[in-house]
């Protein structure tokens, strides 16, 4: 099963998500795909603080900032996958270097043909991703592409997915398929 998930930041997905990729598990192997390249402290607290929400729950890391089909080469199919978040992914795809200024030009379509592979190549998988498109605000150029870019893969993910979730503060609202 697939599951694509969506929403605000701080809205309880990532634990949503670790709930969900362990009851796909039935206790096969179960990988978390930590896709968050740190750049300064809050980005170290926040990755401290979700190593300590999977503890006791039998995830192996699997650091993957970029190119997630060779960061899972050796990993299980049969497996259940978590990978949070697409939006870092995709970030990191775009901006492969600290002191890149400009976006790499095929970092968004290379991210989201890595992201539908790794769907088709795993037997169970969530995908956590960033809602990030209803504030109405125009931004600068680079923002913009890099929203459009994450609401095509969004868009192309949820198409994939059997079940495709939302999460405001906590509540969840269903928009295809079905919870395991």
């Amino acid at each position: 099963m697939k599951i694509f998930m969506s929403g605000g930041c701080k809205n309880g997905k990532s634990s949503l998500a670790q709930q969900l990729a362990v009851k796909l598990s039935q206790g096969k192997k179960r990988y978390y795909l930590a896709t968050m390249i740190p750049c300064d402290g809050e980005g170290l607290a926040r990755i401290r603080r979700h190593r300590a929400d999977r503890d006791g729950l039998e995830f192996e890391t699997v650091e993957a900032g970029r190119n997630i089909c060779a960061a899972i080469k050796d990993c299980d199919p049969a497996g259940s996958y978590l990978l949070d978040s697409v939006t870092a992914l995709l970030l990191n795809e775009l901006y492969p270097t600290p002191t890149a200024s400009e976006p790499a030009p095929d970092g968004a379509l290379r991210c989201r043909q890595e992201l539908l592979e790794l769907c088709d190549r795993v037997e169970n998988a969530v995908f956590v991703s960033d809602y990030i498109y209803a504030d109405g605000i125009a931004y600068d150029a680079y923002t913009e592409n890099y929203r459009r870019s994450l609401a095509w893969i969004d868009r192309a993910l949820a198409a994939r997915c059997d079940t495709v979730l939302e999460v405001m503060s906590g509540n969840i609202l269903l928009h295809k398929g079905e919870l395991p």
